[in-house]
């Protein structure tokens, strides 16, 4: 009786095991990719600012200058930089410009990645 409860718990090992043993099966993945979506974002338009007139005011014609604009009906209440604060300004607005150009050309180039011409996707497939 020992032999037999050997023997059948040896035939239920095999039983158990014998599942995994000669072949594993094997998962096939694949994917399937989609064009992509066009961008529906409308580049942005240039700013349309009002123009502005600088006045120069120096210690020799401050008192015509404010002649002159009381005379046109103005009150002459102004606001002023020193010609150091002025190159500020320009560096800062420099700045700006340059950020904005850098932006536009960030939106192109995602423009041109996601929508891309058929020669481009061309080019991609042969490389």
């Amino acid at each position: 009786m020992y032999h037999i409860n050997k023997i059948l718990a040896v035939a239920i090992m095999i039983l158990l095991t014998g599942c995994s043993i000669g072949g594993e099966k094997k998962i096939k993945i694949f994917s399937v990719e989609e064009p992509r979506q066009k961008l529906d974002y409308p580049m942005p338009t240039a700013l349309q600012l009002e123009e502005l007139k600088w006045i120069i005011i120096t210690s020799e014609n401050a008192q015509e200058v404010f002649k002159k604009l009381e005379e046109s009906g103005i009150d002459p209440v102004l606001f002023g930089i020193t010609d150091k604060d002025y190159q500020v300004l320009a560096r800062n607005f420099a700045q700006i410009r340059q950020k904005l150009q850098e932006t536009n050309n960030l939106l192109e180039e995602y423009k041109k990645y996601y929508e891309g011409t058929e020669e481009k996707k061309d080019v991609d497939v042969q490389n």
